[in-house]
C-alpha cells in the first residue's frame, strides 16, 4: 500500500486546519489570517469563502473547525469554528454567512463536539473547558482543575486536544502541554481521572469505539504515537519512528479497524502505520512544512477513506491504493 497524492490545492496563505463534511463532498480549510476556504470533492474546486468583517479585522488564524452532525438541511451544512482571538463561530456555508459569534476572552484553540451535536466544547490558553449547548450557545458549564495544586484533577496549562467518546454524550477527554491527558464528564467540574505522559500539542487524540483505545499524538521525537486504554488508563503500546527518522505529532487517527495515521513536523512526515505490526504501510515527507491538520473521510459513498494533509499553503488528498477500508 502506498499514498500518491492527488493535486495539491493551493491556498493563499498557511493552513492550520481542515476537516471534511459528513457526505464527503466537501473540505473545509481554516487559514492563517481567518478565511475557512470551502472546496468541493467533486472538482477541486474552492467553491465558497468564510469570513466577516471581524475576522478581516483580526487577521488571526483560524485554530479549529467541526461540522455540525445531524445538522444538515436543503441551505447547506453549519460549520463551527474556533479563532486564536478567542471568536467561535457559527458559518452557514451556503450563503456564507456567520450566524453566531461568542468571545471567550482568551486565545481559543481547539473544539469538539459531542456525538448528536447537542453540545460542544472549547479549550485553548486557560485550563477552563466551556461546555456548551448547541442550539442555544450558551455556556452550561465550565470543567476546570481545583484551585489546589497539589490535585491534578485537570489542566495546569494550555489545552491543544479534545474528544468526546463516539458513543457517549458526556464522557470526554482533554491533552495538553502539562503532559496529561484527562478524563472528564460534562457534569463534573473536576476530572475523573488522568495519565501522565503525551505532551499534546495538536488535534491529536482519536477513541476507537469498538476496542475503547486512544491513540495519543505527542509533540516530540519520542514516544510520539502511543496506544492506551480508555477504561484502565494503561498504555497499552509505543509505536516506533519510521525509519526515516522521528517526528514530532500535531494531528493523529485511527484509519479503519487496521491502521492508524499520523503527521507533525521536523521531517514534515505524514504516515500511515499497521496497527498489528507497527510498520510503516505508506507515507508522505520532506512535504514544504509541518503538517498542523489531517482529517479521513469514511463516507458512505467512498469506497476507500480520503485522506487531507495540510502542510504550508497546501492542501493534499491522498487515497490508499490497497487493504485500507474502514
Amino acid at each position: 500500500m502506498y499514498l500518491p497524492p492527488c493535486s495539491p490545492s493551493d491556498c493563499s496563505e498557511e493552513v492550520m486546519s481542515c476537516q471534511f463534511n459528513p457526505s464527503g463532498t466537501l473540505l473545509a480549510v481554516g487559514l492563517t489570517r481567518g478565511t475557512i476556504q470551502i472546496y468541493s470533492l467533486a472538482n477541486g474546486n474552492c467553491v465558497h469563502s468564510l469570513k466577516d468583517n471581524q475576522t478581516a479585522a483580526n487577521q488571526l488564524p483560524v485554530t479549529a473547525i467541526r461540522f455540525l452532525p445531524g445538522r444538515q438541511d436543503s441551505q447547506g451544512d453549519l460549520l463551527l469554528a474556533t479563532y486564536a482571538g478567542g471568536q467561535v463561530k457559527f458559518w452557514h456555508i451556503s450563503t456564507q454567512t456567520c450566524v453566531r459569534t461568542l468571545s471567550e476572552g482568551r486565545q481559543t484553540l481547539t473544539v469538539a463536539i459531542s456525538p448528536s451535536g447537542g453540545q460542544f466544547l472549547t479549550a485553548g490558553s486557560t485550563d477552563d473547558i466551556n461546555v456548551y449547548d448547541t442550539d442555544t450557545a450558551t455556556c452550561v458549564s465550565v470543567c476546570q482543575p481545583s484551585s489546589s495544586h497539589k490535585l491534578m484533577d485537570g489542566h495546569r496549562s494550555r489545552i491543544f486536544g479534545l474528544a468526546f467518546h463516539p458513543t457517549n454524550e458526556e464522557s470526554f477527554i482533554s491533552g495538553g502541554w502539562d503532559n496529561t491527558v484527562q478524563f472528564w464528564n460534562t457534569g463534573e467540574k473536576h476530572s475523573l481521572g488522568k495519565i501522565s505522559g503525551p505532551h499534546v500539542c495538536g488535534d491529536s487524540l482519536d477513541i476507537d469505539p469498538q476496542t475503547n483505545q486512544i491513540l495519543i499524538g505527542s509533540w516530540r521525537k519520542e514516544e510520539n504515537l502511543q496506544v492506551w486504554d480508555y477504561n484502565a488508563r494503561q498504555k497499552i503500546q509505543t509505536v516506533p519512528n519510521d525509519f526515516r527518522g522521528p517526528s514530532r505529532i500535531y494531528s493523529s487517527r485511527w484509519l479503519g479497524a487496521g491502521h492508524m495515521i499520523a503527521a507533525g513536523s521536523d521531517i514534515n512526515m505524514c504516515r500511515v502505520i499497521d496497527r498489528s505490526t507497527l510498520m510503516t504501510r505508506g507515507c508522505l515527507v520532506d512535504l514544504p512544512g509541518g503538517v498542523y491538520s489531517l482529517d479521513v473521510s469514511c463516507s458512505a459513498a467512498q469506497s476507500t477513506p480520503l485522506i487531507a494533509v495540510t502542510s504550508s499553503q497546501s492542501v493534499f488528498l491522498l487515497r490508499p491504493t490497497e487493504g485500507l477500508l474502514p
